[in-house]
């Protein structure tokens, strides 16, 4: 027994949550179109792992204290900001010839950092926790809400349905965008322009209470 319930209705769910824009879908869609279907890759990578280390908490019942306490959430939910702010920042003031808005070489993706950006952007988002923690428990049944095992499932499932909606998004955003990444000038803008959604990202993410 898997402990999971209305698992139908859940995968519907999933899908169209998954469906629906948001923080990281930005943020994979701001690094595709920038730096590129790798990037964008592994930015779909990161948050995925995200999405897991969130659903392990909220099996281990330790989302909770995100979302039953103030300074836990406000904690998280500042550190997350001011992540994405420093992300957003360097993009823009990346070093270019002479002041000009062409960069000395064409935005580069760093694997590991790509990746680790992703992660944190995720996890350092305290509304992707309360999510997790309100919407899994409604399909396990009472009798397993102390055991992981429904929760990694279900958890499990809904990065899967998010994941390859999310390649899709980050491979056609790269191929759309990526004759103007080929010239130096707008990937340049293309980078500062990311960057400044990121930062736009960072500043919601602060603004962000328990209760929206």
């Amino acid at each position: 027994m898997t402990g999971i319930i209305h698992f139908e209705t859940f995968l519907i769910a999933g899908i169209l949550l998954n469906l629906t824009p948001g923080n990281d879908t930005i943020f994979i869609l701001s690094k595709s179109i920038a730096q590129g279907r790798k990037a964008g890759i592994l930015s779909v990578a990161g948050i995925a792992t995200g999405s897991l280390i969130h659903t392990t908490l909220a099996g281990l019942g330790l989302s909770i204290i995100i979302a039953k306490s103030i300074v836990a959430f406000t904690i998280v939910k500042y550190a997350g900001a001011i992540y994405l702010l420093y992300i957003g920042l360097k993009m823009i003031f990346e070093k270019t010839i002479l002041g000009t808005q062409i960069p000395l070489t064409a935005p580069r993706a760093n694997p590991l950092k790509i990746y680790r950006d992703a992660v944190l952007t995720n996890v350092l988002n305290p509304k992707v926790a309360m999510f997790f923690i309100a919407f899994l428990p409604q399909f396990i049944d009472p009798h397993y809400q102390n055991s992981i095992i429904p929760f990694m499932l279900l958890g499990i499932t809904f990065t899967v349905t998010g994941t390859i909606w999310c390649l899709v998004l980050a491979s056609f955003s790269a191929f759309l965008f990526a004759r103007l990444r080929n010239n130096k000038r707008f990937a340049g803008y293309l980078n500062k322009i990311s960057g400044a959604v990121l930062i736009a990202l960072g500043i919601r993410i602060a603004f962000t209470s328990r209760e929206q």
